[in-house]
């Protein structure tokens, strides 16, 4: 009993400079850069990093000595997990105080990713300014909403749009859309006269996919599951080279409708029979933060423009 008190009396003494000089010291790799980063001096972080052993009653770190760099234990490896979730919420309760001194002003920081950036910000931007003219937006886009959604976590993204199932983590959102998957082929293919295509009319093409979108692996996991060969020959994180890629003839494409640019005379577009599951389309937040009347006006407004655009996502048929 007594030994256990002791034990969590020892952890009590553990601070966040503990936690920051761990981290520093598992990314550069020596004491000398990670005080560096830090601004300390290198006794100070191996100093830090002792006082923290002795707390936890671990060995972190492996010290070979010289010139090689130091590692993690697996305590170590262990302890920095939660030492980088407890750094992330205090950079978030640190933006959520910026947030709320600024009231109905300041920054609203929002992440988005390509196809969202083109067919719906926009709009949403534009109805939004006009009602809070005094927010300043600031936008960041990233093609992996898995980044957009570590930047929310740590407090430097305000909202995020992602594509749900969404990281383990501290997230709230809402379903914002609906988005069909469709084939894009060449005009001239052999496919390019029917409405739609059957999926034993997918194994026999070479795809242009998508590197880094999570939507797209699951659509083509889905595929996979129902019997369909992917043959995916080049794959690139921007929507435009892969419709270029298929309007010049180098194959066809498993695409989202959002992504399409639908005035293209090069591609067709056909939808599915039968469907697969739709990319959905959110907007997280970070559920212990403090949404600002800025951020939930925000969410209000692409929820608004998101209805007017899935009246509008329905493919055009081939006549």
């Amino acid at each position: 009993m007594f030994d256990s008190i002791m034990e969590a009396d020892r952890w009590l003494g553990v601070e966040l400079r503990h936690f920051a000089a761990l981290e520093a010291v598992a990314r550069e790799g020596t004491f000398g850069r990670a005080a560096g980063a830090l601004g300390y001096t290198q006794s100070a972080v191996s100093q830090q990093i002792q006082t923290l052993e002795r707390l936890v009653g671990e060995r972190l770190l492996e010290r070979p000595g010289g010139p090689r760099a130091v590692s993690l234990t697996e305590a170590g490896a262990l302890l920095l997990r939660h030492a980088e979730s407890i750094i992330a919420r205090l950079e978030a309760a640190k933006a959520d105080m910026a947030a709320l001194a600024e009231g109905h002003g300041g920054r609203l920081r929002v992440g988005t990713f390509q196809s969202v950036g083109a067919r719906v910000l926009p709009d949403v931007m534009r109805r939004f300014v006009a009602e809070w003219p005094q927010v300043e937006l600031e936008l960041r886009e990233s093609p992996s909403d898995e980044e957009l959604l570590r930047l929310v976590e740590r407090g430097e993204l305000d909202l995020a749009f992602a594509m749900p199932p969404l990281l383990d983590g501290p997230f709230e959102s809402v379903e914002l859309l609906r988005d069909p998957y469709v084939i894009l082929v060449p005009a001239e293919h052999e496919l390019a006269s029917f409405p739609r295509a059957g999926l034993a009319d997918l194994g026999g093409l070479t795809l242009i996919g998508n590197r880094a979108c999570r939507s797209t692996s699951l659509a083509e996991d889905e595929l996979t599951q129902r019997g369909v060969n992917v043959d995916v020959a080049f794959r690139s994180d921007d929507n435009g080279t892969v419709q270029g890629l298929v309007g010049a003839g180098f194959g066809a494409a498993l695409v989202p409708l959002l992504t399409v640019d639908r005035n293209d005379d090069r591609v067709r577009v056909l939808e599915l029979d039968p469907e697969i599951p739709h990319r959905r389309i959110s907007l997280a937040w970070h559920r212990d933060r403090h949404r600002s009347p800025a951020a939930r006006a925000f969410t209000e407004v692409a929820a608004a423009v998101c209805a007017d655009v899935a009246e509008r996502l329905a493919p055009t048929p081939v006549s």
